[in-house]
């Protein structure tokens, strides 16, 4: 019998496998367990094992021993690696200083390992040894205004500063030997669930494994998504952020990128192909997941009980309730014909066929969870030729269709909607360009909306007043005269519904704040931008919610790294300034006894909250035994979020199978963390069992 304590999916097999054959009287059994993998029908899916919220395995799991002699080398090296680096930030050109995280990815990648017992195997550490004389050398070459990896062709790695937190996220880059500088396709690949992928494992399997596809044109980009996340919320940034490093290093043809996957890698590029359909010349998903409930149900054999709130939730990373916005991103999906993943792409086609789209969906033949040679041949051609037509030209897109159920995706090509009339309930726009410079719209649970046909992108008649027609699907139209197009071909126009229910032109007028893209909640989101933890010092109302805050600011400081593999800003609420304020959404930890921003604000939140009693809406809970979660504007600055006593809300019982990474939290909750939970309610999914939680409206306030 197998064991199967950790598991691994697709590219990860074989770090899985070398930590089996490190020594050679294990190979027989390494042989023997590869062609195990490559017969069954999937790989190590997470088991009915994973089900219990109560006992939840360490991801990722603790790490070997390290000998001393060797952790004495590691630390010198790390050491030696630090100072380099200081003197590059001291005395470097500012071109050398701009290239310092494609040094620190190995310095920091490390470091980390080292210091939280990450090193899976002793193999691990000879990789970490060799990486701190990777980045010694590209130190020393900075050091001397040299920079050779920038120019070279091959599997290299680069690294960039995320706005998120501040630090050097690590990505792999496979490069043709003919790039010459001239606009070039990219392909981005999401990699599959790997447990132990740390940095250091990351980084190495980066400079030297080419990946499933390699282009003789085009440059492949295999972003890191800040571990085994399937690139959600700061997985998600990520991606965005290497690949708009990768455009500022390389020249990239913005026509030609591609989002590719296999695996949890299919899951992401499912949902980058359903949130950003218009910015992609293709998709290529392959296995992984699609969807929440109907993949837990039938590949974890988990029974769900979620909250309302979940539910609506689900929403955002449910990519079959996006399926129309997949008119606007070709997609080539693939399944082995006897894999239970081929689930994912089954619920697609499903959701597609309801819209009349017709899923091409690739299946190898007799194919477990893996790509089957002949249709990865197939896949390859059929890429290639989209490559050349290259992603929809908005100058000659004459209809648009986007659904959202947030406005965290609220744009598709030259229509935007700015905003809704209920979050987390769906939200259309279904827009034709037609002769005589006419636009026709229909919508559904939209209050405002922009057409934005930037410089050279306008199909109108520029001698001409563009007349829009607008309407709730199946409902009469109401006609809006606009002015003509710019001379420039450009044509730009933004229409609101009006307290009267019609629209007239012009922005909602807004008298204090309202949910728009990037500031529309819910908890997660204030992760996906620049934020700052803040730490109280003052007196607490009561000592049994300070001591339930500090465990959870505590716990959101150390999953932070854990999970999303950063390091979060920490400063004490008096040490805060006014250009934090400007800079970063602020996580407030507390009470208004303890935390001086928390007593600053609470004036202006939505929230009552003192030595007595807590609550929203006029429900109120004993403040000894309940504290609040929230995410609001901040009153300060509302261009940047507050958060009050959360990290990112999915817990440790997520970590065990992807599709459970979703948020937990709307935009605020009242918590008992004195009562012992159910399981439902288990530590590892909430951090108190949720006595009252909901979404604010579309201005922020408290919903009758």
């Amino acid at each position: 019998m197998i064991s199967r304590p950790y598991r691994c999916y697709s590219d990860q097999v074989a770090i899985y496998l070398e930590e089996l054959c490190v020594t050679p009287n294990r190979i027989p059994t390494c042989i023997a367990l590869l062609f195990l993998l490559l017969s069954t029908p999937f790989l190590f899916a997470d088991g009915e094992g994973d089900n219990n919220p109560e006992e939840v395995r360490q991801i990722p799991r603790p790490g070997v021993e390290v000998p001393e002699e060797q952790a004495a080398q590691l630390r010198d090296g790390i050491e030696k690696l630090g100072q380099m680096l200081d003197q590059i930030q001291a005395n470097g050109t500012d071109h050398a200083k701009s290239l310092i995280p494609d040094v620190e990815i190995y310095h920091r990648g490390v470091k980390d390992n080292l210091e939280h017992n990450e090193f899976f195997s002793p193999n691990d550490i000879k990789k970490a040894l060799a990486l701190l004389e990777k980045g010694k050398s590209r130190a020393e070459s900075l050091l001397k205004g040299e920079a050779p990896w920038t120019q070279a062709t091959g599997l290299i790695v680069r690294g960039y500063r995320s706005k998120l937190d501040g630090s050097a996220q690590p990505y792999g880059l496979v490069i043709p030997v003919g790039y010459n500088g001239t606009p070039t396709r990219l392909d981005i690949w999401f990699h599959g669930r790997g447990e132990t992928l740390s940095e250091t494992n990351f980084i190495d399997q980066r400079a030297k494994n080419a990946g499933q596809y390699q282009l003789r044109d085009g440059i492949v980009l295999h972003p890191y998504g800040r571990y085994s996340n399937a690139f959600k919320f700061a997985g998600e940034v990520d991606v965005i952020e290497a690949m708009q490093h990768v455009q500022q290093q390389y020249s990239i043809d913005d026509d030609r990128i591609s989002v590719r996957g296999f695996s949890m890698g299919g899951a992401a590029c499912w949902q980058f192909a359903v949130h950003y359909s218009d910015q992609w010349f293709a998709a290529n998903p392959g296995a992984g997941f699609s969807e929440t409930p109907e993949f837990l149900d039938f590949f974890q054999k988990e029974t769900l009980k979620p909250y309302w709130w979940e539910e609506k939730l689900w929403h955002m990373y449910d990519c079959d309730d996006w399926a129309i916005n997949l008119i606007h991103c070709p997609t080539v999906a693939y399944s082995g014909e006897n894999d239970i993943q081929k689930q994912a792409a089954d619920v697609m086609e499903a959701a597609m066929a309801k819209i009349n789209l017709n899923l091409l969906h690739l299946i190898g033949p007799k194919t477990g969870h893996s790509i089957h040679p002949d249709a990865k041949k197939e896949i390859a051609f059929r890429m290639d030729g989209l490559a050349k037509t290259g992603r929809e030209d908005p100058r000659s897109a004459t209809e648009v269709n986007l659904v959202t159920y947030t406005l965290k995706y609220n744009r598709m090509l030259w229509m935007t909607i700015d905003r809704m009339q209920q979050h987390w309930e769906r939200a259309r726009v279904s827009a034709r360009v037609r002769d005589s410079n006419r636009i026709l719209i229909e919508c559904k649970n939209v209050d405002q909306l922009t057409v934005n046909m930037p410089s050279g992108t306008s199909m109108l008649h520029p001698q001409y007043e563009v007349t829009i027609a607008i309407a709730e699907i199946g409902g009469e139209p109401q006609v809006i005269q606009c002015d003509a197009p710019e001379s420039d071909l450009s044509f730009k126009v933004t229409i609101h519904r009006s307290e009267n229910g019609k629209w007239a032109m012009g922005a909602k007028p807004v008298t204090g704040f309202a949910k728009t893209h990037n500031l529309q909640g819910p908890v997660d989101d204030a992760f996906m931008d620049s934020f700052m933890m803040v730490l109280p010092t003052g007196v607490p109302l009561n000592d049994a919610v300070s001591e339930w805050a500090t465990r959870e600011q505590e716990h959101a400081i150390a999953h932070w790294r854990q999970h999303f593999r950063g390091h979060a800003r920490v400063k004490k609420d008096i040490e805060v300034t006014g250009q934090d304020m400007l800079d970063h959404n602020l996580i407030l930890w507390g009470d208004p006894g303890s935390n001086g921003f928390i007593r600053k604000l609470l004036k202006d939140l939505p929230l009552t909250w003192t030595a007595e009693s807590v609550g929203f809406a006029g429900k109120t809970f004993d403040s000894k035994t309940h504290a609040p979660i929230m995410i609001y504007p901040n009153p300060l600055n509302p261009k940047r979020y507050i958060v009050i006593n959360s990290g990112f809300t999915y817990r440790e019982y997520a970590y065990l199978n992807n599709a459970r990474q979703v948020s937990m939290i709307p935009d605020y909750a009242i918590v008992d963390f004195a009562t012992k939970p159910e399981p439902n309610d288990s530590i590892y999914r909430f951090p108190g069992i949720p006595k009252d939680a909901n979404f604010f409206d579309e201005n922020w306030q408290l919903k009758p």
